[in-house]
Parts: structure tokens; C-alpha cells; sequence
């Protein structure tokens, strides 16, 4: 949509997207506990493709022919419809620049058993979330019959990114079990790759609090103790099945933890884009790190983690093999873990991978198109604008239960994202403008938050005052 805005109508803007709906996911969360339905996260895209002079193709992305093909000598995507009326044929699309910004591949297949088709529930779509809201129902309403019950929310693999989904999950399913009067039938219990609570695959945060200086995990673990919720971390989880996960943990030990209900992400990986030369040889292993995400501007030389600097994350995340292909959000190859990398003694990597999506995410993809424009429309050669995350500040609302009168929502600013240590030596980051609070303000602004998200998202009038 910015893009749009801001080039002549000879050019010709084209979104390929294999889903017909928009969904606003940070509100699956609340799809997920039934107090929103799918329509309120949700809204059809085509409509506002239209209106916008957006050309809507929707189709799954398969293969990258950047150099064009013997059949088609312009570089081009060939796509896999997906709607109805073309389900499955396969065609092309041509491009004089492209963004890659299809998110992850949800990876349930990582973990045995994982994911909605197996032993375990998820929040990461609207569909899967309708799911959990019903079973949870269904233990919610065994509680009522005298029934103790066992619920496990967090992440089901070693190498999970997105703990935060989880996190917001997990209290809202505690404020909701509350609210329903069977909170003393129900055993919570949180697991997680995380070293320590509060890290999120930031490394944690500090924040200044009373005159104090409090690291993230004081925080978190005071939350999670006040509501009487257990935790488990620096755990794989290596296999679910029905009523019970096995995970294995730093130090090398293997347990097994028995539910009646769990929700477990999953990790991240790339959609499994595939790229060739105008010959036909393959160069996926060139444009794509092995997890599937497209490498940029970044330092994939594979340095120390403790020799790392902020100065080798991407900034501008052009294709350094191609010039005029970029990848945004959780489809571009980060050069390294925020948290610290570990592994028990087995060899089995235990930490979070890091977070690429939320706010960074809208602000890389609007730096990239307006970044395009300028080289379209002669203004530079290459890209003169740049949104990395070793500059870039954050702010996050994370839901702690859904109510208008008694909800709660921790309200988090970070900044930089990426730890600096030469600029910060004590924290990482700037005391200033990283905090952390969390009350019933922050659940308003949530709340409101998903509306403005979804007005801006339909472009409607003024969309563009609304930030990332």
C-alpha cells in the first residue's frame, strides 16, 4: 500500500498471497479463548486490493527465477493458485523488484507429534485458535464437573522464536479460568527454550522500576508467581503425544510432563522458496540460509556468537546476490541468535531463536517500498533508507487478560532490539526508553490497538497516520 501511494499508475504493484483473508494475528490470542471470533481478526483482502489499485494474485510463491527462464527471459515467480476457481495450476508472475515477505513455515513436523493434526493445540492462525478455544472449553467445563485438570502452554521445540504468543496465551487462559470460577481445578504450567523467564529471544531486558534497575525475569517470574502459574525452562520438547510431552533440558536430563491441555508453538522456518539461474541450476543454497530464510545485507560469515556487533545485522535487506530482491519480518536469515546460544550435553540447541515481527517488521517493509520507489523513479541507485533492528526501538503489549473493567496487559518498550553493547556497557540497551509496565491501561490500548491495526490494514482514510 505504500508503494502504491507513492508511484505513477503506470507501475504496477502486485500482492501474490495464497490466503484470500487478512488476519490480525496478534489477536489470535483472544480467538483463543473465546473472546473474539474469527471475523473480528479477520477481513478479505481482495476488496481492498481493489480499492487500493493493488493487483491481488491469490497463489502460493514456489520458485524464484531471478535471472528469468529459457521460457520466460524476465525474472519472474512461479506461483501455485490457491483459490478456488484455480486451485493448483501453476503460472507466472513477473517482476522488476520483489519482496519477500511471506512469514514462516510453521514447522510443526520439527517435533513428534506436534500441532494441531497430532497431540497438541496452537494460536499461530485463526482456525487453529477457533480449535484451542473449544478444547479449552471442553477442560474448562470438566473442571466444573469436579475434574483437576493439567494445562501446558509455551513452545514445543528447542529452537521455538515466538515465546511471546505463548506468554500472552498462557495468562489470559489463567485470568479466563478465573473468570469461569474453576482456577483452583487447574494446574498451569509454562515450558520453554527460554534460559530464564523473561528473555523472549531478546537476551531479556533491563528496566528501571522504583529507582531500581530489574531485569525482565524478576519481572516475569513475580507475574507468573502471582498467578500461580509453574514454569519449566531451557527445555526441548522432542516428542508430544496424546496426554504427555517429553523434553529434554540443558543439563541433559530427559522428563516427561503429563497434560490434559497443551498449547505448544512451533518453530520457524522458511516456506521452502526454491531459486535457478536462467539455465536451470538450482541456487537455493545461495539465496536461502539451510532454515529456509533469505539472507541479506547481513554477516553470515558465522563468527563467535560473542564476537558479534550490532553493525552485522541487516539494514536495508536487499539480496546481496540480487539486487532487486528484498525479504522482510521472520523471511529474512538472521546472522545470529539475540539470546546466548547453548546446547546440553548432547548436543541438542536449547534457546530462542529471535523475534523479526510485530513492529520492526511493518517498519523494514515500509523503508523497503519507499526505498523501491526512489530507485524506480530515478531518485537513487540503491537503497538510501534503512530500519535495522541495532537501530530501531520496539514496543510490545503483551495481553494478560481480556477484560474491558479488570484485564491486564504488560506494556514494553526496547530499545535498541538488538543489544549494543559499546553504546550501553551495562544493559545492552538504553534504560531511557526500554520499560516495562503492566495494568489495565495496557489492555485498553491493546484492545484499541486491534482496531486501529484493521482500519489501517483496509486503508481507510488517513491509514497512512497510523504507525507501524
Amino acid at each position: 500500500m505504500h508503494a502504491r501511494t507513492k508511484l505513477a499508475k503506470e507501475h504496477e504493484v502486485i500482492v501474490v498471497s495464497p490466503n484470500a483473508k487478512w488476519n490480525w494475528i496478534p489477536s489470535n490470542i483472544w480467538v483463543g479463548i473465546g473472546w473474539m471470533k474469527p471475523e473480528q481478526v479477520t477481513f478479505e483482502l481482495a476488496p481492498v486490493y481493489q480499492k487500493t489499485g493493488v493487483n491481488f494474485v491469490q497463489a502460493k510463491a514456489l520458485e524464484i527465477h531471478p535471472e528469468g527462464s529459457a521460457d520466460n527471459p524476465e525474472p519472474h515467480v512461479v506461483i501455485e493458485y490457491t483459490s478456488e476457481t484455480k486451485k493448483g495450476i501453476k503460472d507466472t508472475v513477473s517482476y522488476d523488484y520483489l519482496i519477500n515477505a511471506t512469514g514462516p513455515k510453521l514447522n510443526f513436523a520439527a517435533t513428534e507429534g506436534l500441532g494441531p493434526e497430532h497431540n497438541s493445540l496452537s494460536v499461530c492462525t485463526y482456525g487453529h485458535a477457533v480449535d484451542a478455544a473449544a478444547r479449552l472449553q471442553e477442560s474448562i467445563e470438566r473442571m466444573k464437573r469436579g475434574e483437576r485438570q493439567t494445562l501446558l502452554i509455551g513452545t514445543g521445540h528447542g529452537l521455538c522464536t515466538c515465546q511471546g504468543a505463548a506468554f500472552e496465551y498462557i495468562f489470559n487462559v489463567e485470568f479466563e479460568l478465573r473468570r469461569q470460577k474453576v482456577r483452583d481445578k487447574a494446574d498451569i504450567i509454562w515450558i520453554s527454550n527460554e534460559e530464564e523467564l523473561g528473555d523472549f529471544g531478546m537476551g531479556g531486558m533491563h528496566v528501571r522500576r522504583g529507582g531500581y534497575i530489574t531485569h525482565s525475569r524478576v519481572f516475569t517470574e513475580s507475574l507468573y508467581t502471582e498467578r500461580g502459574i509453574s514454569w519449566i525452562t531451557r527445555a526441548h520438547v522432542n516428542k508430544v503425544e496424546a496426554n504427555a510431552v517429553h523434553y529434554e533440558t540443558l543439563e541433559g536430563e530427559h522428563k516427561t510432563q503429563n497434560f490434559d491441555f497443551a498449547m505448544l508453538l512451533p518453530p520457524f522456518a522458511g516456506v521452502g522458496l526454491k531459486a535457478f539461474t536462467r539455465s536451470g541450476e538450482e541456487i537455493t543454497e545461495q539465496l536461502f540460509a539451510p532454515n529456509g530464510f533469505m539472507k541479506v545485507d547481513a554477516d553470515y560469515s558465522g563468527k563467535p556468537y560473542e564476537e558479534w556487533t550490532p553493525e552485522d545485522w541487516p539494514s536495508t535487506y536487499q539480496s546481496p546476490h540480487y539486487k532487486n530482491i528484498f525479504a522482510i519480518g521472520i523471511a529474512f536469515a538472521p546472522p545470529h541468535a539475540i539470546s546466548r546460544p547453548m546446547k546440553s550435553p548432547s548436543g541438542t540447541p536449547i534457546f530462542p531463536a529471535p523475534p523479526r515481527t510485530g513492529m520492526p517488521s511493518g517498519v523494514m517493509a515500509r523503508e523497503i517500498a519507499f526505498n523501491i520507489v526512489d530507485m524506480i523513479n530515478g531518485k537513487a541507485d540503491q537503497p538510501t533508507r534503512t530500519a535495522s533492528m541495532a537501530k530501531m526501538g520496539a514496543a510490545c503489549i503483551a495481553s494478560a487478560g481480556a477484560s474491558l473493567i479488570n484485564g491486564t496487559a504488560a506494556s514494553m518498550t526496547i530499545y535498541p532490539i538488538i543489544p549494543d553493547f559499546k553504546t550501553y556497557p551495562d544493559s545492552g540497551r538504553s534504560l531511557a526508553y526500554t520499560s516495562g509496565e503492566i495494568g489495565l491501561a495496557g489492555h485498553w490500548l491493546k484492545y484499541l490497538l486491534h482496531f486501529a491495526f484493521i482500519y489501517k490494514a483496509k486503508a481507510y482514510p488517513l491509514w497512512k497516520l497510523i504507525p507501524e
